[in-house]
């Protein structure tokens, strides 16, 4: 790796999280997006080919991954620093969201480098293997058990949810029809989010949504998750799940050291090492 590689991923990150506050949340999604289909591989950044239809329109991603341009950016920033095609797309993407997650407040966790990207992408593996906002909690845990994660990972990576935006359809049903839910959190939800329209509203996921915290447990535990999958990891029931979610709404420290750990693991999901794959020169094509 070229020594100006990660200062020169820090400097693009900080300036579009300067731009707009919602692109560290952005940043960090398109990693979990990227790795959960087929590994941390970059594949979520193809554009659709001949020979493919690629991730960016599959119902998880379309109308809601966001960051590419940010993503273009860097990769022609540290093709120029590095002067040369030596740092992959999907190395970008792991630094990217790492980066993000410290600038807001959160922990600055070692990203492991050296992962290839991938030649090809797939629309049906997105579709089949992103969690959804709708998941009930077994949906999740073997979702999450798929790809080699456990119960932990779950409830820490969901702290990702400490930052970004929720747009109207992805919550609607819950502060409708959800019986666990704060019925004033519920009722100020409604009046940006009606029953039909308000496609692009968004909501905070927590209330502290520019600053990476353990705010959005302490959220849980009131019942204010935004999301059905958010609230479905705390069912006042004495479980694991709960238990993790007490932990982390108590101690900030233990929260920031279990998502680090759990941030690791999942930039390590299936990775293209030595010759496998390639390094991308435009992260939206295949070179």
């Amino acid at each position: 790796m070229c020594p100006q590689a990660l200062p020169t991923i820090r400097t693009v990150v900080r300036n579009a999280i300067t731009n707009e506050t919602r692109m560290g949340a952005s940043l960090l999604r398109l990693h979990f997006h990227d790795c959960f289909v087929n590994g941390c591989d970059g594949s979520l950044l193809l554009d659709d080919t001949a020979n493919f239809v690629g991730e960016k329109t599959a119902i998880p991603n379309n109308n809601s991954v966001r960051g590419f341009d940010v993503i273009d950016e860097i990769k022609q920033a540290v093709n120029t620093a590095c002067k040369g095609n030596v740092v992959s797309c999907a190395d970008i993407v792991a630094v990217a969201a790492r980066d993000s997650v410290n600038l807001l407040g959160g922990p600055y966790y070692p990203v492991q480098l050296g992962r290839r990207d991938a030649r090809t992408a797939s629309f049906n593996d997105a579709n089949a293997n992103l969690p959804s906002p709708f998941s009930n909690f077994s949906v999740l845990l073997s979702s999450f058990q798929s790809q080699g994660l456990n119960l932990q990972d779950l409830v820490a990576l969901s702290g990702g949810h400490s930052i970004g935006l929720a747009r109207c359809p992805s919550f609607r049903n819950r502060i409708y029809n959800d019986s666990d839910i704060d019925p004033v959190f519920a009722a100020s939800k409604r009046n940006n989010c009606p029953v039909t329209g308000g496609t692009f509203n968004t909501e905070p996921l927590d209330a502290t949504t520019t600053l990476f915290d353990n705010r959005y447990f302490k959220d849980l535990i009131v019942s204010r998750g935004l999301l059905h999958s958010d609230q479905q990891l705390f069912k006042n029931d004495s479980s694991d799940s709960d238990r993790l979610v007490r932990k982390y709404s108590t101690n900030p420290i233990s929260f920031a050291s279990d998502f680090s750990a759990s941030m690791i693991k999942m930039g390590n999901l299936n990775v293209l090492a030595g010759n496998e794959g390639e390094i991308r020169m435009n992260c939206r094509r295949v070179n």
